[in-house]
């Protein structure tokens, strides 16, 4: 049985951790520059989850998966968090190859627009709980 990470809810969250994830070292000189950027959905997002203030769980910024960086990653459960701004409205294409190639590598991507991170923050956080719910978690079984 998988480890347990966290609880949400009284939900336990097992561990899901993702080995040998293909790394590009060329990318790391791009990740200054994305981190400079300070795109506001980021911003809120990384201030409501940095230092394990969300349910106990680590997040990383702007990590290198492959040949992609992505926004966040939970590397103990292989989640990565997308927050897609309107540069992404022209790119669905791109974004499916690159999420399924993440998806191959066993992670799971949870998705958030730009707009619901600053006008839905409360929302979105809830969203997300569920998510890692529905993905991680076991409901205790009950005692007859």
């Amino acid at each position: 049985m998988k480890e347990i990470l966290t609880t949400i809810n009284g939900v336990p969250i097992h561990r899901n951790f993702v080995r040998n994830l293909p790394y590009n070292p060329y990318l790391k000189r791009l990740l200054k520059d994305k981190r400079k950027a300070r795109v506001l959905g980021e911003v809120i997002f990384w201030k409501k989850v940095r230092a394990k203030t969300f349910h106990c769980i680590d997040f990383d910024r702007q990590r290198i998966i492959g040949n992609y960086i992505v926004d966040f990653y939970v590397k103990a459960l292989g989640l990565i968090i997308e927050i897609d701004g309107s540069s992404h409205h022209e790119k669905e294409a791109y974004d499916r190859v690159r999420q399924d190639y993440l998806e191959s590598l066993g992670l799971l991507v949870f998705r958030i627009s730009d707009f619901d991170m600053r006008n839905n923050l409360n929302r979105v956080m809830k969203e997300l709980e569920e998510f890692i719910m529905l993905h991680y978690g076991t409901t205790p079984s009950s005692k007859i």
